[in-house]
């Protein structure tokens, strides 16, 4: 959603099919302050909600549950009556995450500035999650190294770090497991990303193919171009 209304502001061609529609002759202005909303529509919807507390833990499209390696981790400690303190190692997990998601805006509104006109056609004529898939690739290494240290830190700062140390360390010391020992920081920093885009394609379904989701009339007027397109 963001990656498309961007492109608006920067397309000459684009400019000529506005000013045909209904309502059309935008300004270059009017297409700038439209992007700002969209802009600002998407973070407040989606992205900023991922930073409150529970954003993540709460929210069972995102939620950060263990790496596939620990889920028998999870399932024995429950198993002996330990499920406290795999729960309270889920929260962490989650609140580390939502800890770093602060980090992503600068990130976005930087890569929504390097859209070319090939990436704008692409992303016009693409499916629900074209802006997503061209935002994730634009992105994602940049994010990443945004939210390593963040997680990293909130990990330590709550002491996430020594109560999985506690947890495996009890689940290797049980008969006939196999002992594993995951990079907890990078697991979480790859799946807070994905709750990111995940969050992100869902605001960017919402106004691609519901006209009550463009809440102003000058994000109507902009998506109106998809429609018809």
């Amino acid at each position: 959603m963001i990656c498309f209304l961007v492109i608006l502001s920067s397309c000459a061609e684009l400019q000529g099919v506005v000013n045909q529609l209904p309502g059309g002759g935008l300004s270059d202005e009017q297409i700038a302050a439209g992007l700002q909303q969209a802009l600002q529509q998407g973070i407040d919807q989606q992205v900023s909600k991922l930073a409150l507390e529970d954003g993540f833990y709460k929210n069972e499209l995102v939620k950060i549950l263990l790496p596939e390696e620990l889920q028998k981790v999870d399932r024995t400690l429950r198993d002996i009556g330990l499920g406290h303190l795999a729960d309270e190692g889920l929260v962490l997990l989650n609140r580390a995450a939502e800890d770093a998601v602060s980090e992503a805006t600068p990130v976005f509104i930087e890569a929504v500035k390097g859209i070319t006109f090939q990436d704008a056609r692409n992303i016009l004529l693409g499916d629900d999650r074209a802006a997503t898939q061209y935002l994730t690739t634009a992105t994602n290494d940049a994010l990443y190294t945004k939210f390593e240290p963040v997680i990293n830190s909130s990990l330590k700062k709550v002491r996430a770090d020594e109560v999985w140390e506690r947890l495996i360390t009890r689940y290797n010391s049980l008969p006939l497991t196999q002992d594993v020992n995951p990079d907890l920081t990078d697991y979480v920093t790859k799946e807070a990303l994905n709750g990111v885009y995940t969050m992100i394609a869902v605001e960017e379904k919402e106004i691609r193919n519901k006209i009550s989701a463009r809440t102003t009339e000058l994000l109507r007027k902009v998506f109106a171009l998809q429609d018809k397109s």
